[in-house]
Parts: C-alpha cells; structure tokens; sequence
C-alpha cells in the first residue's frame, strides 16, 4: 500500500442550522471539522489507507480540535504545523438540495513553511494537491508549489482538484486559472466539478474541455456530475459511469470523498501509475469512488459523514 499525502488547509466549518441558503439570515451555527484535503485524508484512512496530512491550524482551541479528529480518524499528522494565527474558519450555508454557500475568514492554513525532509517520503508514493485556498498567496502557495516539484522528482503519483471556490476568487477567475494550469500539466490524475472543467478549459462542452485539459498534460480525467455520475478520460477511454441514488442533505465533502476513495484504491496497486493502462479495473474504481461520495451527502458535516470500508466493498 501506498502512503498518500494530503497537502493544504485543515478548518472549521460553522454550518448554519435551518437557513436554506441565505446566510445572511443564520443565527445558529454548529462546528464541523473541514478542509478539502483534510476531508481526502480522512476518507482515505476510514477506508484503510495510509494518509498523511500536510498543513497548518492555530494554536487555538479550533485547531487542536481539528488536529485531534484528523488523529481519531486514524490519519497521520505528524507533518501538521502549528501557528500562533488563528484557525482558518468557514461559514456555510445549506439548501435543501444539498447545495452550498459559503463565507471564508482565512488564517493559520496561510502559514504553512515548507519542510525539504518531507520530500524523501514521496518517494514512489502518492501526493494529493486539494486546497481550495493553496493558490491564494502565503507559505501555503509557495509550499503548494515546492512540493509538486519535490513529487515529480521523487516520481510520487501526483493528484489535482483545483477546488475553485467563487467566493474566493471572484473578479479574479483568469488568476485562479492561470495558477492551476501548471498543476494540469503535471498532475496525473485531475478531478473536477462540471464547473471547473469549464472554466479551465475556457470549453462548455466536456468533450472538448477534455481534449484541451489533456493537451495541458494530465493523462486521468475525472469529472464530477453529481446524480448523473462521473465523466472520465484517458487517452484511451471516454465514458460516463453511474452513480447511486440517493436523496442529498448536504453535499458537503462529497467530491473529497469521491477522491480519496479513488485514492485509496490506487494506492493499493503496486504501481499507482499503470491505472491508466487497466481501463477496465479504473472504471470499478471510479463506480465505487461515486458511491463514496453519494453515501456521504446524506448525512451532515464533511468528516462525520465519510463512509467506511464495509459500506463501499
């Protein structure tokens, strides 16, 4: 088995009780451990992976509260960093679809330094880069970047969701893109939302946005359609694969439960990298992949409601 490393921001999410979708309105808020590539880390672990998270929260309360979920979800965050900011916090809104808005008050993940004896235990492993905040400046950005150097040297098996968060970015969409392409063209595995696809590859439609995210350079493409299942694409394979059925709360962690699930299968192969060559087996993957991320929007909360092994295989 292979060791995945999760690098980026660990959070709280402040969900809004009984809101819909308009924040504006909330009063009542309940804590919820969050953070894109936290969340993979722990889907990774719940399903017995070995993961190891890579990122930053306060000397605080919050962030002590974080660490020790990520530790009783059995992830490994011996190469967590502490710092005296505050902990990154999110306020989130829920619809009745499931749907999501969110309101970020960015800290202590900002403050991630890079650490160059990391680099050796890349080595032939795996390296998921999943921040929704990673490219917005800081240590966090230039760590992002260190690393995927350090991986592709050290021949890891590298793996991009871009996590665009509008909130973030808006009015500055171009920068955001701009920032990504590099990781497209040395990612070997990209997972996408429907709207990320769109908007870096500058394609409404996905055939096309395929083609020209391939051309970039990554090889694996995985495109997330909620109940209308995943599109993915290699050089050799282009095909829509199903999902289950289920009636969403919150959506909240599903697409991070999509990929460490497919992580995690990966890492179990001898060589993460000839996926691309066992089109066949990549599909199974990907079936029981959607099946993790559908499980986990009908409870509420990213990390709680992760499956585990028994209700995926």
């Amino acid at each position: 088995m292979k060791t995945i490393y999760c690098i980026g921001e660990l959070l709280i999410d402040f969900v809004a009780e009984n809101q819909g979708s308009d924040l504006s309105k909330a009063e009542v808020f309940t804590k919820k451990p969050g953070g894109a590539p936290a969340n993979v880390a722990c889907a990774i672990a719940k399903l017995g992976g070995d993961s190891k998270f890579i990122g930053c929260v306060g000397l605080d309360p919050f962030g002590t509260f974080l660490l020790d979920v990520l530790e009783q979800n059995k992830v490994d965050t011996s190469l967590a960093q502490r710092s005296k900011t505050f902990t990154t916090l999110a306020y989130v809104s829920i619809a009745a679809d499931g749907e999501r808005d969110f309101v970020f008050s960015r800290g202590a993940d900002k403050k991630l330094k890079y650490d160059s004896a990391i680099k050796k235990g890349f080595e032939e492993n795996m390296v998921h880069f999943g921040a929704a905040t990673a490219l917005l400046g800081g240590g966090l950005e230039e760590a992002y970047c260190r690393y995927l150097f350090d991986a592709l040297t050290q021949k890891a098996f590298i793996s991009f969701d871009p996590n665009f968060r509008g909130d973030l970015w808006k009015g500055e969409e171009k920068i955001f893109v701009k920032k990504c392409m590099h990781f497209i063209e040395k990612a070997h595995l990209c997972k996408f939302s429907l709207e990320e696809a769109q908007l870096l590859s500058g394609e409404k439609e996905l055939e096309k946005a395929c083609a020209i995210l391939h051309e970039i350079g990554t090889q694996i493409i995985t495109i997330t359609l909620g109940e209308k299942g995943t599109l993915i694409s290699t050089p050799s394979l282009k095909q829509m694969v199903a999902t289950i059925k289920v009636d969403p709360i919150d959506t909240t962690g599903a697409g991070d439960a999509f990929i460490g699930c497919l992580l995690y299968q990966i890492s179990l192969l001898n060589d993460p990298h000839l996926i691309l060559d066992d089109n066949e087996r990549f599909v199974e993957m990907v079936e029981k992949a959607n099946k993790a991320g559908a499980l986990t929007t009908k409870k509420f909360g990213a990390i709680p409601a992760l499956p585990g092994h028994d209700a995926i295989f």
